[in-house]
């Protein structure tokens, strides 16, 4: 391929493909363009939907609708330029497979290269401890249903949940994932329907709550909430490993990415309005950080079938571990690079026991992390604003007018620019408002709690 040009030592270069086990073993490049869709699904569209409804609850019907149709058009209109980006890299000979090395690249700087890095891993971790997080509350809920009076607490079923993540993180590649990610997108639609259902179903019975759709009262408490709403919508589309993904598909990727996103959204349109919509009509202003919760009240009866909902609490559970197996994959990646040894086969004895080793405390690591700190619903806003604005709403648009420099008269940089200061200034402020939200909460979290703090 030759010299590769505008690299400079001004951050640390990836090392060559030829010794390279993370690019060789974890991400593979093997894929079709609708494995990229099963993983891109995966990768956004999970249980944090049921979440939709709460963020409506600070926007409201028409800012609600609003806010949804453009975070869903900016971030598609987003990945859909980074792939650009990444395919124009390939035909000049410079194929990148992680977003460090792809933004370090192009913008040539080397604190981007630990500015991307750094934030994908505290995003990727924090999902995968949400991951665990919520997979232990949704068998706490079966249990609890099951056995009123029982003994075991939250912890004793992230503990479980973990024992599984340990498992099935031993699946080597990315590429290994595809069956999982169509079976988890199955899942996602199966449980939108369902909770759909179970909302109409809540509506009209007499069982239903009094709907009231009014914001709060205090013009100040409104704009906190509403740019609390919009960090949380910006965290549910999010989706910070798109090279990643990219990397997964066999070369040549150009243009094969586009069908992935085209399947990836016709999920999303189908899933986020109709949960969206179905449970804020029912709830109002009274709406749960999760759908299900609000379905199932503490005190009373259920306001939906109990199998409809369990069957729901299944299929949320199911996914999940998808989920979770999905944003740990940046994680395996760089471990593998520095502990594998690419010359030796993937199942080697050489490099099979440091990846069963790695692998399992990652998991203990998260695993223990969602059982001190049961409170992730108030910092899904914060690593909305901080993390995935500037990974989805930002990076992509300076890559891309880099990359293919639109004139600066033409429409292209002049939307690209406006994204830009927008969600720059949504990220801060939103920032800002999910940061006081927290610090609002801080007396209701308790350390190892047997309870999932809103």
């Amino acid at each position: 391929m030759g010299e590769q040009p505008h690299r400079t030592d001004s951050f640390p270069a990836e090392t060559s493909s030829e010794n390279d086990a993370g690019a060789a073993f974890v991400l593979q490049s093997k894929g079709q363009w609708w494995h990229a869709g099963f993983h891109l699904t995966t990768a956004i569209v999970g249980p944090t939907i049921l979440t939709l409804p709460y963020a409506f609850r600070g926007l409201g019907w028409g800012l609600g609708f609003l806010c949804l149709t453009v975070m869903g058009v900016v971030t598609f209109y987003s990945y859909h330029l980074m792939s650009m980006v990444l395919d124009h890299c390939e035909k000049a000979g410079r194929r990148h497979i992680r977003f460090r090395e792809l933004a370090a690249d192009v913008l040539g700087s080397g604190w981007m290269f630990y500015f991307v890095i750094f934030i994908q891993t505290a995003i990727n971790t924090g999902v995968g401890i949400g991951a665990i997080l919520f997979a232990g509350q949704c068998l706490q809920i079966m249990y609890s249903d099951l056995y009123p009076n029982g003994s075991l607490k939250l912890y004793d079923f992230i503990a479980m949940v973990t024992m599984v993540m340990i498992i099935l993180s031993q699946l080597p590649s990315f590429h290994s994932l595809r069956h999982i990610n169509l079976v988890s997108l199955f899942l996602s639609l199966g449980y939108s329907f369902l909770v759909v259902g179970a909302c109409i179903h809540a509506g009209i019975s007499k069982k239903g709550p009094p709907r009231d759709y009014s914001l709060e009262t205090s013009k100040s408490s409104r704009v906190f909430s509403a740019f609390t709403s919009i960090s949380i919508l910006a965290a549910i589309f999010g989706n910070g490993i798109l090279p990643e993904i990219q990397a997964t598909l066999a070369p040549p990727a150009t243009g094969k990415m586009f069908k992935g996103l085209v399947m990836c959204y016709a999920v999303i349109s189908i899933t986020f309005y109709s949960t969206a919509v179905s449970g804020y009509w029912v709830f109002g202003n009274k709406s749960n950080s999760n759908i299900l919760k609000s379905l199932m009240p503490d005190e009373g009866p259920a306001l939906a079938p109990t199998w409809v909902l369990g069957l729901a609490v299944i299929f949320v559970l199911l996914q999940l571990f998808a989920i979770g197996l999905v944003y740990s994959q940046v994680a395996y990646e760089i471990m593998e690079k520095q502990s594998a040894d690419v010359k030796q086969g993937m199942f080697s004895k050489r490099n099979l026991i440091p990846r069963i080793i790695l692998r399992t405390l990652y998991m203990i690591f998260c695993g223990f992390l969602a059982a001190m700190l049961p409170f992730f619903g108030d910092i899904s806003g914060v690593v909305g604003a901080i993390g995935f604005i500037p990974l989805d709403f930002i990076l992509p648009m300076l890559l891309y007018n880099k990359t293919h420099k639109p004139p600066r008269s033409s429409l292209t940089y002049f939307v690209n620019i406006s994204i830009i200061f927008v969600f720059t200034g949504a990220g801060i402020l939103g920032s800002f408002s999910s940061i006081r939200k927290l610090v609002l909460d801080a007396n209701k979290f308790k350390l190892f709690s047997d309870d999932v703090v809103d």
